[in-house]
């Protein structure tokens, strides 16, 4: 059970890095803190993806799912909505 939710988490970690990579690196945006900035907002960002996904499951159950384990939809987009938002208050300071 332990080794279901180590990689529950390294995946949710392995998104949140991707997530920062690509808007630090490949979008080029600002971020406070730079890449260790984004890469941390990335990952909360994705984690709490994990929990509307758990929240929400019957309803995204049946939108997605991969080999009936895990839905990335749902942490991908709310890291990138975080790292969005996150550069949006960045800018503004």
């Amino acid at each position: 059970m332990l080794s279901y939710y180590l990689n529950l988490g390294i995946w949710y970690f392995t998104i949140g890095f991707g997530s920062a990579i690509l808007y630090f690196f490949i979008f080029r945006q600002q971020a406070v803190g730079k890449f260790w900035g984004a890469l941390l907002v990335g990952v909360v960002g994705a984690f709490l993806g994990a929990v509307i996904d758990f929240i929400f499951k019957d309803l995204i159950y049946y939108l997605s799912h991969i080999n009936d384990t895990m839905n990335i939809f749902p942490p991908i987009f709310t890291a990138i909505l975080f790292l969005w938002i996150f550069s949006n208050i960045s800018k503004r300071q």
